[in-house]
């Protein structure tokens, strides 16, 4: 996957310099630390558990330099990619720090002029997001493989041929998606990447039609922390998180 390769140049170089401290596997999310002060989160991917294990190598990168951990940006293993997209969002916490904030999605909403009638197409069930779209009086067609929502074939016709807007959860990141889906992306579609797991970096997404990243920052590192190992969601860890964007456009 090219969005892969581009995350890990990006970061290769300070990979080398800087160690992972801690990684924290969540049944929610994921997060890894760094030496640098770093600290960044995912959603944590796998599908069936079909063994009391996981991954079927244990290593240990707490310690290393992150290089050894960036490197699994390219994994085809689920929990490997998490670990690695984490580390991405944690090697990139400083300049995630510095971008505006979007507590209430409002600036989404009016950078896409979401209102009567706006054709979206969302790709991840974000309920309180739809739910503001639709008082808002937009058309939605969501689909979410994970929650059985939605038809794959309908869905890329209509994102293809009847969306002006497109919410891409992150997590298409994770399970390789991402680009499949913007192959299937109308010309002229306003197209923002959502979630937690968003890496902050408009340099990578730059061979792709994406118009904006909206993330999840960590403010308060324990509490994230202490969220991620209770096994919580989005709602808990925003709360100890700031709600940032990246205009793209």
């Amino acid at each position: 996957m090219e969005l892969d390769e581009r995350m890990y140049r990006f970061f290769e170089d300070r990979a080398r310099d800087v160690l992972v401290e801690t990684v924290t596997l969540g049944l929610g999310y994921s997060a890894v630390t760094t030496s640098d002060g770093g600290i960044g989160i995912a959603y944590t991917y796998f599908v069936n558990k079909g063994s009391c294990t996981f991954i079927g190598k244990y290593y240990d990168f707490e310690g290393k330099p992150a290089l050894e951990l960036l490197e699994k940006i390219k994994s085809p293993h689920p929990l490997e990619k998490t670990m690695a997209v984490a580390l991405v969002n944690a090697l990139n916490y400083q300049h995630a720090l510095s971008l505006p904030e979007d507590k209430d999605n409002s600036v989404l909403l009016e950078s896409f002029q979401i209102g009567e009638k706006t054709r979206v197409a969302m790709v991840g069930d974000f309920a309180p997001v739809a739910r503001i779209m639709e008082e808002r009086g937009a058309l939605l067609e969501v689909i979410d493989i994970a929650r059985n929502i939605g038809n794959k074939a309908d869905f890329y016709d209509k994102l293809k041929n009847w969306a002006q807007v497109m919410i891409l959860t992150s997590t298409s990141i994770l399970n390789n998606t991402a680009e499949e889906i913007f192959q299937y992306t109308g010309k002229g579609v306003k197209t923002v990447l959502l979630g937690p797991s968003t890496p902050m970096i408009g340099e990578v997404f730059s061979h792709l039609p994406v118009h904006m990243l909206a993330g999840t920052v960590p403010i308060d590192k324990d509490r994230v922390l202490k969220a991620v190992r209770h096994g919580v969601g989005t709602r808990v860890i925003q709360r100890f998180s700031r709600k940032s964007y990246l205009s793209l456009l």
